[in-house]
């Protein structure tokens, strides 16, 4: 959906702005004045911050950011996304939001989790919510920050069951994943493939490597051409914008890839689905909280399985075949019936 500022922005508040944040401001994806479809309610200013990621990983921030934009279209507040470009970003970006008085600011992803915690603390009127971080886990239980987390490892447990599948069915013994950086939501991802692969297929073998980065891309599409070269006939990606590059060197060797966040199955036949979660659903609810008074600080909010927080992409032609083995696994999950390991062994 396009979104678009407006002169009611005043020039000298944007000098401001651009000059207190130490990333790059993508005010233009996502700033403007309130729409007219939400007038009877609330005018609110929302901020969200992206990790070092940036909008363009093509999953993670850019579902965040996509929310945002659906909240402005359909709760008429207004926004502004600011990139970081390292970890040291997090703190300024973080209360530059604050110091512009924005309602509800938005930290994208666990690695800013301190960050978060820290600004909090100093700024106890302002609102924050943190996406895959537990705001009840942080060390000073701060009362105006809510967590929003996702079981990843339910739906990386789906495509790890697909995967196992589509294996056995084609003369295959191993699949694998490429993680970014060693953290709880690519561990659950990672953890739940490896045990759908299993529960699917006790024969398979799994490979797995960490890029330690969620951005250079060729450092993901090396791991993967190396599990490749080991056998795998199915990459995992869960890195982020790196992970795009194991994604291609799938593609490249005319493997299956599989994707992450987002549905990534716009980037060819290669991907035989992916594994998702709904940021983007997340950071719609979040405002909504906000705009009507109802929302918690020091409380996390919890999407699974059960409430379509997270789950499987579109199947290709290779994976559509499953889709009764997959729907009755989701049932199952959705019961609380299978135990998914969230640590990677």
């Amino acid at each position: 959906m396009s979104v678009r500022r407006i002169a009611a922005v005043a020039m000298t508040g944007l000098l401001v702005a651009f000059a207190s944040a130490c990333g790059d401001d993508e005010e233009s994806s996502g700033g403007g004045s309130a729409s007219t479809q939400a007038s009877d309610k609330p005018s609110i200013k929302v901020g969200l911050v992206t990790d070092i990621g940036g909008l363009n990983d093509r999953s993670f921030n850019q579902l965040a950011n996509t929310g945002l934009e659906q909240a402005k279209e359909e709760l008429g507040i207004q926004t502004r996304v600011i990139t970081s470009k390292s970890n040291a970003d997090y703190v300024p970006n973080l209360q530059s939001l604050v110091q512009q008085k924005y309602d509800l600011i938005i930290a994208v992803g666990f690695l800013m989790a301190e960050a978060t915690e820290t600004v909090a603390k100093k700024f106890p009127d302002a609102k924050f919510a943190i996406i895959d971080s537990s705001a009840e886990g942080m060390k000073s239980k701060p009362a105006n920050v809510s967590g929003l987390l996702f079981k990843e490892g339910e739906a990386g447990y789906l495509a790890g069951y697909l995967g196992g599948l589509y294996a056995k069915d084609n003369n295959a013994d191993t699949i694998s994943s490429v993680g970014g950086q060693k953290i709880p939501p690519v561990d659950a991802y990672i953890a739940g493939y490896q045990a759908g692969a299993k529960a699917a297929n006790p024969s398979i073998k799994t490979l797995n490597g960490y890029s330690q980065d969620f951005v250079d891309q060729a450092k993901c599409k090396e791991i993967a051409l190396s599990q490749i070269e080991r056998g795998s006939a199915i990459v995992f990606q869960v890195a982020g914008q790196c992970g795009l590059g194991a994604l291609d060197a799938a593609k490249q060797e005319k493997k299956l890839g599989i994707g992450v966040d987002a549905d990534q199955g716009y980037l060819g036949e290669h991907i035989i689905t992916s594994a998702m979660k709904r940021i983007d659903t997340a950071v719609v609810a979040e405002v909504k909280k906000v705009q009507d008074g109802t929302f918690a600080g020091g409380k996390d909010e919890i999407f699974d399985i059960k409430s379509d927080g997270v789950g499987l992409g579109k199947l290709s032609g290779d994976g559509s075949k499953y889709q009764a083995d997959l729907d009755k696994v989701q049932q199952q999950l959705a019961a609380g019936e299978i135990d998914v390991p969230t640590t990677v062994k």
